[in-house]
């Protein structure tokens, strides 16, 4: 089940990236669409599992939702989408495959843990695989104060995002009695909110760049399959596993919008490109390959009872 739905979560999460830059082409406000595409995500779970007596309305006074929703959502993908309106979407999630670095580094230094041999040399290996996905973007590209902004941007979201992954870890234990869908709802509708209201003093939000077909059916699959199903299944396998392992699809998706990218919306995409995803996945299973150990392990031994 646990292998099931990060396959699944990969696959999701490697087309929102071209689902946010259709979104933002279209002419939708970037902040404002991320802020409702999570405000609506979460609320239409967080009122599910409300009316399933698996949640309360008093867990959103609880400051642990607010201070998830800054680092997992707000920062994020306040960066993300503002960043698309200047970056293609492949490059904008090979950038965000920085993540799962942060966050191993993050635990490692909070728990004063040291690095096995396998994450060390996994880490370095799927940064080489970054470093080569991005070589020909920075080769092609010219580079305009804007495109830079937008990388520095994304690599920095993903400080926050690292910093609200492994925090998140700790949150699933402190309220072990609540469904971490109810958790995850939570601190979408967070994250929304501080969207919308940093929408309120940045953006002018036009009707009718909004109701246009690409950007509804972009922000109908966002919310649906990118933060009700995909962000879903990467809060129970924080609670599953660690924040290690559910983080790496940051390594894997960047090769699916790549491609996609490339199919879909005509993006450039080469030989090195496809090497440095390749080279991408072998690192991540290299950093994960101690979890995926005992993961394995846990299931014969299941099997076999």
């Amino acid at each position: 089940m646990v292998l099931f739905n990060y396959i699944l979560m990969c696959l999701i999460f490697g087309t929102t990236f071209l689902s946010i830059k259709v979104g933002v082409d279209a002419g939708a406000p970037p902040f404002f669409s991320a802020g409702i595409r999570f405000l609506m995500a979460g609320s239409i779970l967080f009122l599910w599992m409300v009316s399933r007596g698996k949640a309360k309305f008093s867990l959103l006074l609880r400051k642990e939702m607010l201070l998830s929703g800054t680092g997992l959502t707000f920062a994020t993908f306040a960066a993300l989408y503002w960043s698309e309106q200047y970056l293609s979407s492949g490059i904008a999630a090979v950038l965000s495959a920085t993540g799962p670095l942060m966050v191993l580094l993050l635990q490692s230094g909070i728990n004063r843990q040291k690095l096995s041999v396998s994450s060390l040399v996994g880490c370095l290996t799927g940064f080489s695989g970054v470093v080569l996905l991005l070589l020909p973007g920075i080769l092609g590209t010219s580079f305009s104060k804007l495109w830079i902004i937008g990388c520095i941007a994304i690599l920095l979201s993903e400080l926050f995002y690292s910093a609200g992954a492994v925090y998140s870890s700790r949150v699933i234990q402190r309220f072990q009695g609540i469904s971490p869908i109810a958790l995850n709802a939570a601190q979408m509708m967070y994250g929304g909110a501080m969207l919308l209201f940093l929408s309120l003093f940045t953006e002018k939000v036009h009707m009718k760049s909004i109701l246009t077909t690409s950007a509804i059916l972009s922000l109908l699959y966002l919310i649906i399959a990118g933060s009700m199903v995909a962000h879903t299944i990467f809060y129970w396998l924080v609670a599953k596993t660690n924040p290690v392992f559910p983080a790496t699809w940051l390594y894997i998706s960047p090769l699916i919008a790549l491609c996609l990218g490339a199919v879909l919306y005509h993006e450039p995409i080469t030989l090195l490109s496809v090497i440095g995803g390749i080279i991408i996945i072998i690192g991540t299973i290299m950093v994960n390959i101690n979890n995926l150990k005992h993961l394995i392990g846990r299931r014969t031994k299941e099997s076999n009872l």
